[in-house]
């Protein structure tokens, strides 16, 4: 079972989040919060997943979110959020966020998008990624540095970078171009300081800004 915390400020969310998740026969929510209860909640807990709601009243999601991380094994770490561009989500990635995704996010796809996040994939809500890219800060330059970047990697870190970026996991990945989890850990170790980024969410970034997902066929498109 996959357990999971979900943290918001608004009771609502965190019931419809509840009712939704708990449908699922490998999930489990174990509790929801509000913000003020939401670090000690986790450490009773001790859950796989934690959904934090990134602007709160009581408390900052940020704040929550650097908590969060200095736990021991601490938890995996999904952002939500009511808007497709949130100032927030740059810092919320470089303090170790595993991904962000809206609060309307359709019932049927939440449920796959904690297991991905379980299973230490990728989430990006598309609308709000796609937004993110167009908004960030950089300009042509930065794209052009990104793009730099990205030709510093091996053609296997390429297409290890790719699956990163369609959310996969090691494993996932390792099972689909034929190499163990451990390797391909290593490959992903490469990609990050090869990229000059922190986290596979900054890197799934950072190749979608460099075109690279543009010039490579899909994980299952057939190509």
């Amino acid at each position: 079972m996959i357990r999971v915390v979900v943290v918001d400020d608004e009771a609502l969310v965190r019931s419809g989040f509840g009712l939704i998740l708990g449908a699922a026969d490998d999930i489990e929510v174990v509790a929801t919060s509000g913000g003020g209860e939401a670090v000690e909640t986790v450490r009773k807990e001790r859950p796989d997943v934690v959904l934090l709601d990134i602007r709160m009243p009581d408390v900052d999601g940020l704040t929550v979110l650097r908590e969060l991380r200095t736990m021991p094994d601490a938890p995996v770490v999904a952002m939500l959020t009511t808007f497709d561009a949130d100032e927030y989500i740059l810092t919320a990635l470089d303090c170790g966020a595993a991904g962000f995704l809206l609060k309307d996010t359709e019932p049927d796809q939440l449920a796959q998008l904690v297991r991905t996040l379980a299973a230490g994939g990728v989430v990006l809500s598309p609308k709000a990624s796609q937004t993110l890219l167009r908004g960030h800060p950089g300009t042509e330059t930065a794209v052009d540095e990104d793009a730099a970047r990205v030709r510093l990697l091996t053609d296997r870190e390429r297409e290890v970078l790719v699956l990163v970026a369609a959310g996969l996991s090691n494993t996932d990945i390792g099972a689909r171009i034929h190499l163990g989890a451990g390797t391909v850990k290593d490959h992903v170790s490469a990609i990050l300081t090869k990229l000059r980024v922190a986290s596979r969410v900054q890197a799934a970034l950072l190749a979608q800004r460099s075109g690279l997902l543009d010039e490579q066929p899909r994980p299952g498109d057939g190509r």
